[in-house]
């Protein structure tokens, strides 16, 4: 079951106070499933988690206290991803999730990597998050400086059930390559990080918000390259695929990173199931975007500053859950 895979770390909500009387309130328990706790969408779930729970307990809003939805305590659950968590979703594992925006068409309208395996047709959108860059990092050692000098080396696609392992299959087709030319590992970054530290690893896929902590962390200690996927392929890559874009990492981004690399990005969404209440998403939908949450998201990690209301429907590409698409509707926000 895809649940299983969900792997046991949850990040504690803040302030949470279920003390004396507080438990003979309602309690509503909210779960979002986000990837390993090495990328991106852990951090990022764990901030947003903190943000729409409001437990029994908790000091107003206005006084300083939670500004989050009340009764809701909500949890990041690190995972194997975009695909295992749809799936999570789908079997009513989990409440929530995060998933390219790729993985979540596919899912929705059974076709690309869901292709034979049917609909995940109850699945709607909460918002787009941000732009996740596909990100290639080689070792200096390895000589690789484009997706082309991947061939024959040792090259970690990450974990079956994520969106990176559909991302990197598609950009070594895009290159006339595929896992039979190349010495093709599935690990987290984190692991295959660990792998290139020690030698063993030439390169590795990963697609998320920069910076990455186990990039980071790598070019702190080893000589990496952040490889470009750029040029005419990955132009037909944009073309075949909508939900790609051109991307930029910045300079510096990580150490050693002395140029900006061209890459290419998918949106980072929350989405959940259409058998979740229309009010509890609506009040969710609500609390991401109130102002307690813009200083949460703003002080708690770089890509915070990107998750805007302005972005909220860019590139969603299936149904908005009814409870979202009236909070937007109230705030004017459209497609």
């Amino acid at each position: 079951m895809p649940s299983r895979k969900l792997i046991g770390a949850v990040i504690a909500v803040a302030g949470l106070a279920l003390a004396g009387t507080s438990f003979a309130q309602d309690v509503k328990f909210f779960r979002i499933a986000t990837g390993g706790t090495s990328g991106t969408y852990f951090p990022i779930g764990g901030l947003i988690a903190n943000a729409i729970s409001n437990p029994p307990g908790s000091r107003p809003c206005d006084e300083g206290g939670s500004c989050g939805v009340p009764g809701l305590v909500a949890t990041a659950i690190a995972s194997n991803g975009s695909v295992a968590n749809v799936n999570a979703i789908n079997s009513g594992g989990v409440e929530s999730g995060f998933s390219q925006s790729d993985v979540a068409y596919w899912a929705q309208t059974g076709t690309g990597v869901f292709e034979g395996k049917g609909k995940v047709e109850k699945l709607r959108a909460i918002a787009n998050l941000y732009p996740e860059s596909i990100h290639l990092i080689a070792s200096k050692s390895s000589g690789i400086k484009s997706v082309a000098d991947l061939k024959g080396k040792r090259v970690s696609l990450d974990e079956p059930g994520s969106g990176t392992i559909v991302d990197a299959r598609l950009i070594l087709g895009a290159w006339g390559l595929s896992e039979d030319d190349i010495e093709a590992d599935y690990l987290k970054p984190n692991q295959a990080a660990d792998r290139m530290r020690d030698g063993a690893m030439d390169a590795f896929f990963f697609v998320g918000g920069f910076p990455a902590g186990a990039i980071v962390e790598l070019a702190s200690n080893t000589d990496i390259t952040v490889v470009p996927i750029a040029g005419d392929e990955a132009d037909s890559v944009v073309s075949d695929y909508e939900f790609f874009a051109a991307n930029t990492i910045p300079a510096g981004t990580y150490e050693g990173q002395d140029e900006d690399v061209e890459t290419l990005s998918v949106g980072a969404q929350l989405v959940t199931s259409a058998d979740q209440p229309e009010e509890l998403i609506y009040e969710i939908t609500k609390a991401l975007w109130n102002d307690n949450t813009r200083k949460l998201l703003d002080n708690g990690h770089a890509k915070g500053k990107v998750i805007t209301l302005d972005t909220a429907l860019d590139g969603v590409g299936i149904p908005l859950h009814p409870g979202a698409k009236k909070f937007y509707d109230e705030a004017g926000v459209s497609k």
